[in-house]
């Protein structure tokens, strides 16, 4: 691999991999009642406070993933909470025959999501991240 590509591919990784968590969150927060509902028919305790940590973590970590800062510890967090996420949500071993392969799919989505915020979070976020400014400056490691 050219090593000139290799920051601009880790900064068009980090934004794609930002993305499915950014826009998520906002969508929580247009449908914050569904997202509850949602979750309580799951049997999620404390749904709502649960919903709103949610929506933090998604927005949060998301753009810290899309921006490069605090990239690694992000990463870690979001992939902890995809794997979690789909342990509940997508449980294809517990559904209706009709919605297996649908629900596998969906988890097996998110689990390869995890493996590359677990990459990003073992390798860092590039040159381009606001965490490589940082440390440059010697504000801070990534």
């Amino acid at each position: 691999m050219n090593p000139s590509l290799q920051n601009p591919l880790a900064l068009a990784g980090r934004v794609l991999l930002s993305l499915m968590f950014v826009l998520a969150g906002f969508s929580k927060i247009g449908g914050f009642a569904g997202t509850v509902g949602y979750m309580q028919s799951k049997g999620i305790p404390a749904a709502e406070l649960l919903a709103g940590l949610t929506i933090l973590l998604e927005i949060g970590g998301g753009l810290a993933l899309m921006f490069g800062f605090m990239t690694r510890w992000a990463a870690l967090a979001l992939a902890v909470f995809t794997v979690i996420a789909s342990l509940i949500f997508h449980n294809f071993w517990a559904v209706p025959e009709a919605q297996k392969m649908v629900q596998n799919l969906m988890f097996m989505k998110n689990l390869s999501i995890a493996g590359g915020l677990l990459v990003l979070a073992a390798i860092g976020p590039g040159g381009w991240s606001l965490d490589a400014r940082r440390r440059v400056g010697g504000l801070a490691t990534a």
